[in-house]
């Protein structure tokens, strides 16, 4: 009786990307190096993967662009189609608002980073500074309706207002890391809190 002779180890190849993991590694590069310093070639090569793979997902370097600031703006806009839902005065829904922000930023950390970095220089981010405005329209409306109802200070413009607001949203992005520190749930009552109430302590 021969003995079968033993089977040879299946040659392991690399891993497989598929779309999502090849959208983290290029918004990681685009932050890194910057969108117009980062080439195919520079994510081929991080990836380990041809080129040609790269465009069995996506046709163009744009599109990865594209594709990573929408994952920002949509969450951003899912909180704003929220707001419907938001029982109350227009304070409340600006700080459901704000704290819905807050959430996207650590959940979308890398691509809200992205965002807040492009310049305009290409449709695809010409496109985005245009729903980022859009957004920041929505924050203005919503602070000057919740002066007009008494529940905001009169002695600054609301569009100053909204962008201070969000200016210390955004700089989340340049500090904050998820491992080991505050939750998403925890920091976006922080910054409500900061932002509405202040750190003053008010004594009777």
């Amino acid at each position: 009786m021969t003995t079968a002779p033993p089977a040879r180890a299946a040659k392991r190849g690399r891993p497989g990307y598929d779309l999502e993991s090849l959208l983290a590694v290029a918004v990681k590069l685009f932050n890194e190096r910057g969108y117009d310093g980062t080439s195919m070639e520079d994510l081929s090569r991080k990836l380990g993967i041809t080129k040609s793979a790269i465009y069995h997902h996506v046709p163009s370097k744009q599109e990865l662009l594209r594709l990573s600031v929408n994952r920002a703006l949509d969450g951003l806009f899912a909180i704003v189609a929220e707001l419907e839902t938001v029982e109350g005065r227009a304070v409340e829904r600006l700080a459901h608002l704000v704290r819905g922000s807050v959430t996207v930023l650590v959940e979308q950390l890398p691509f809200v980073t992205l965002l807040l970095r492009v310049r305009g220089n290409t449709k695809v981010e010409r496109d985005a500074l245009a729903r980022r405005r859009e957004f920041d329209h929505i924050v203005t409306s919503l602070v000057t309706q919740a002066v007009e109802e008494g529940d905001l200070r009169t002695d600054i413009d609301p569009a100053t207002a909204a962008r201070l607001l969000f200016g210390m949203v955004n700089s989340l992005v340049e500090w904050y890391r998820p491992r080991g520190g505050i939750g998403a749930d925890a920091l976006a009552d922080s910054v409500a809190t900061m932002a509405f109430d202040g750190l003053r302590v008010r004594r009777s």
